[in-house]
């Protein structure tokens, strides 16, 4: 699990009581775990990816965006829909729907949430899809590959090799 550390305060018994925040789901282990002594280790993560790579992707974005002249958010939104293993699908009640898909959608521009019809009454299924921020190095890799892709096919230069440079750092 990945997350932050956010708070530190020592306990009256002598106990530290550490805080973190993740954007992970950690309930199910925590259900699991919450009587039970654990072992925890804590450590730096490794960056996820690199600057450069989120510096590329928008370089790209601009330039798409420019020659379509569709919005820079909207080549985005549309690259992160179109890339695998960037969504979940949860089933909600009809009624809880707005509300997820309105405090989904202000986690970024990336963040967006879109319905479906779910067969059980009721209910609707939402993908949610999260921004590039939470990528690791495979899907990052994915959302340059599409942006080249597509700026290949609008006649954009893309300086392909400095692409692929980038990406072999990752591997």
């Amino acid at each position: 699990m990945i997350g932050k550390l956010t708070g530190l305060q020592r306990l009256f018994g002598g106990e530290w009581l550490i805080t973190l925040s993740t954007r992970e789901d950690p309930s199910s282990m925590f259900d699991e775990l919450k009587d039970a002594a654990v072992k925890v280790e804590i450590k730096k993560a490794a960056n996820r990816r690199s600057r450069d790579a989120n510096a590329f992707a928008w370089v790209l974005i601009d330039k798409i965006a420019e020659k379509t002249r569709v919005p820079k958010a909207e080549v985005y939104r549309q690259a992160i829909r179109e890339i695998g293993g960037v969504s979940e699908v949860v089933c909600v009640q009809e009624k809880a729907a707005d509300r997820l898909c309105e405090g989904w959608q202000k986690n970024g521009i990336g963040w967006q949430a879109e319905r479906l019809p779910s067969k059980l009454p009721g209910c609707v299924n939402v993908v949610l899809y999260y921004g590039s921020s939470t990528y690791d190095t495979a899907q990052m890799s994915r959302l340059l590959d599409l942006l080249i892709q597509e700026a290949e096919q609008q006649g954009i230069p893309t300086l392909r090799d400095e692409a692929d440079a980038l990406l072999s750092k990752w591997k």
